[in-house]
């Protein structure tokens, strides 16, 4: 058993191979609390769960580190426009993404530590990194020399003498224009802590280097992101770290993006879809499943329709788990290893994609199994079912999802009713052979949302896929 990940940096898929065995330490980059999230945000955080309950599953002992970045310009800025603290924006915004997380059933971080708690640990690694000749204070900042490390820009694979950076409104005394800030000046009327330099606040990429260092020392196995943070952001934390002393990350992987009309998703550009918005309209257990089953390296172009297919597709499999646990009676536990070809495309880069296709099949197999009344077959490929919905995080019967149904439990109890005595005039008027009214009360029940399914053991309904 091998896992083997797409290392950004090596450009290649490589075999995974612990620096601890048994052990696997994963740094993701969280969020930036300046609003709340949108389904883009929130992918990065289901695509890494997903790797986490992987490795989980393998044996691995797992320690998960997620970030947030509490204090930045556009926090500030936004503080400003709404007359409001700027740790106010920030709070909100993080239970806003923590609620996001929660709702998909993102399994919580071993540590998830704020910018702005770190502070002490930003002013030791700049000092050293002074003291190594690799950054330097200006007019109360302090920026890294990014001609003093020679491995610069090897992540995103550019030229030094092609890159281009744009200084700040206070970014004064640098070197060269390419240097970036680690610590940004006081300005009036924004926040500020101590440091030997004079008062200021931390640049964006210090605080992931500091901390990422303090939770998971000097070297750690996988650091994680959205593709778009691979320049300037995950090259600028490498030179912090490595000038520092650090071996910092073995592996850097990267998931894409959710777009919409071809663009990436983002507030800017005003075409995000919230996160807070979309569980009002759609089960969440649905869009999980249609955030975290294509390959995370592959974009996902958001629209109404791809979501629909994507609650047919989940609605075929729970309408399987809800049939079999009927018919058994109780409910079926998950086996405790799942099929080796399910093993086998979760191993090779997390293989999602080819890994559904497998639980499809299943289901299939399941199905047939019940159309034959073999109960003890269609119990099995159930408890296989189940042990790989698991480690996607979309086991309809896991107590994290119960909530979900329990919600409309007392509704469901009158509906239920109510379709009972429509679906006995159904029974009666195919008893008659008045086959057109029996056709007609199941077409009107279907445009209500509800579809009936015949079987051995008499009707069942279920709300039909939008």
């Amino acid at each position: 058993m091998t896992i083997r990940l797409y290392d950004t940096s090596a450009r290649q898929i490589r075999d995974f191979v612990p620096l601890v065995p048994g052990c696997v330490s994963i740094y993701l980059c969280g969020a930036t609390v300046q609003s709340a999230p949108h389904i883009g945000h929130i992918r990065s955080g289901l695509n890494f769960d997903i790797m986490r309950r992987w490795f989980a599953y393998r044996g691995y002992d797992v320690t998960f580190v997620r970030n947030v970045t509490d204090i930045d310009d556009k926090i500030i800025a936004k503080a400003a426009d709404q007359g409001r603290p700027w740790w106010a924006i920030g709070y909100e915004n993080e239970r806003a993404f923590t609620a996001g997380y929660q709702a998909l059933g993102c399994l919580p971080p071993t540590y998830e530590p704020r910018a702005t708690g770190h502070i002490t640990e930003m002013v030791e690694m700049m000092r050293g990194l002074i003291e190594r000749g690799h950054a330097y204070a200006a007019d109360g900042n302090v920026y890294f020399d990014v001609r003093s490390f020679p491995g610069y820009l090897e992540l995103s694979n550019q030229d030094i003498d092609d890159l281009r950076q744009p200084s700040g409104d206070n970014e004064t005394g640098k070197r060269d224009p390419r240097d970036f800030a680690m610590w940004k000046a006081e300005r009036p009327g924004e926040p500020s802590w101590e440091t030997p330099w004079g008062p200021g606040r931390p640049g964006w990429h210090l605080e992931c280097s500091a901390m990422a260092h303090k939770y998971l020392g000097s070297a750690f196995d996988i650091h994680g992101g959205g593709l778009d943070l691979v320049f300037p952001h995950h090259e600028n934390e490498i030179a912090q770290a490595r000038a520092f002393g650090d071996d910092f990350a073995s592996y850097w992987v990267h998931n894409a993006w959710v777009t919409m009309s071809g663009e990436k998703m983002s507030k800017s550009l005003g075409n995000s879809v919230l996160v807070s918005e979309m569980v009002r309209n759609w089960r969440p257990i649905v869009l999980r499943y249609y955030l975290g089953t294509p390959h995370y390296r592959s974009m996902i172009e958001y629209s109404e329709e791809a979501l629909r297919e994507a609650e047919s597709a989940f609605a075929r499999i729970e309408g399987f788990v809800q049939r079999v646990t009927e018919k058994a009676g109780k409910a079926v536990a998950p086996a405790a290893e799942v099929p080796p070809a399910f093993a086998e495309a979760m191993d090779d880069d997390l293989g999602v994609p080819q890994a559904l296709a497998i639980i499809h099949t299943t289901v299939r197999q399941g199905n047939s199994a019940l159309a034959a009344d073999d109960k003890e077959e269609a119990v099995a490929r159930l408890a296989e079912v189940r042990a790989m919905l698991g480690v996607l995080g979309l086991d309809p019967l896991d107590p994290h999802w119960a909530g979900e149904a329990d919600r409309g439990e007392d509704l469901h109890g009158v509906v239920d009713t109510l379709v009972g005595l429509v679906l006995q005039q159904r029974e009666s008027a195919r008893a008659r052979k008045d086959w057109a009214t029996a056709d007609a009360i199941r077409d009107q029940l279907n445009q209500s949302g509800l579809a009936v399914e015949d079987g051995p053991d008499g009707p069942r309904w279920t709300l039909a896929p939008r």
